[in-house]
């Protein structure tokens, strides 16, 4: 008989491939499934419902390496590709929400948390420290550019760039108060990030600034697929749904 897996839903599902078969998924009731058949089948590789804490994002920095965060500073270690998983937390204390976890080109890590905490790794994880904070509000995102440029968003519209690995940051007119919740940078430059509303904020000058565009049906957009140059994959309260940016 089939188990049913409840997958987390609070912002948005937390997943990552780490190519075109291999990939994570993690949930409600510290679950953590496995596919090698990309995205075919799942099998559940970690639980913890006693926990009653969820995972709210994944990541892998190769095949077997990798972090699993969540609510009240959940952060999970694997080295065996998921098989085994012990407990490291980012900071002893924190019992913040870990909400996303990203990787620069350069290998640093950060992870954005509730209550204005923002998190970098220089050592691949190894060690966090905390970075100041320009809003004391929940960020439920980032999204690191070239070099050590980053941005990072969350409640109520708000938006913030950083030119120094978070170390200072800038604030950047969003246009909006809806909550922001992922973003992309495509091939061509564009940037591209998300919210609830139907909300999309569109940047073609490196991220530096951006414009507002509504979908009809205001509902909400949890997470974003490049579709091309021009083109992203909208997924959420609509559904699944391509766009083009021209």
């Amino acid at each position: 008989m089939a188990t049913e897996i409840k997958i987390a839903v609070f912002i948005k599902p937390g997943v990552f491939l780490q190519d075109s078969r291999l990939g994570w998924a993690v949930g409600h009731d510290a679950t953590i499934l496995r596919t090698t058949d990309g995205g075919l089948n799942w099998v559940l590789v970690y639980s913890a419902p006693q926990e009653e804490r969820p995972f709210l994002d994944v990541w892998f920095k190769d095949a077997q390496n990798g972090f699993a965060i969540g609510a009240y500073g959940l952060f999970m270690v694997t080295a065996d590709g998921g098989d085994s998983w012990f407990s490291r937390p980012v900071n002893d204390e924190d019992d913040f929400h870990l909400n996303h976890i990203a990787r620069a080109a350069s290998g640093k890590l950060f992870i954005a948390a509730e209550a204005g905490t923002l998190y970098r790794s220089d050592d691949g994880g190894e060690t966090w420290i905390s970075l100041p904070s320009p809003y004391q509000g929940s960020f439920f995102g980032t999204l690191p550019l070239a070099g050590d440029t980053l941005l990072l968003f969350g409640l109520r519209g708000h938006l913030f760039r950083s030119e120094d690995a978070g170390q200072s940051w800038v604030s950047v007119n969003s246009g909006t108060e809806a909550m922001l919740t992922s973003a992309l940078e495509l091939k061509n430059g564009s940037c591209i990030i998300a919210g609830l509303s139907g909300v999309l904020l569109i940047s073609r000058d490196g991220c530096r600034s951006f414009s507002m565009r509504q979908l009809a049906v205001r509902k909400g957009i949890s997470s974003l697929l490049a579709g091309g140059d021009y083109a992203v994959v909208l997924l959420g309260e609509i559904g699944i749904r391509k766009i083009s940016l021209r």
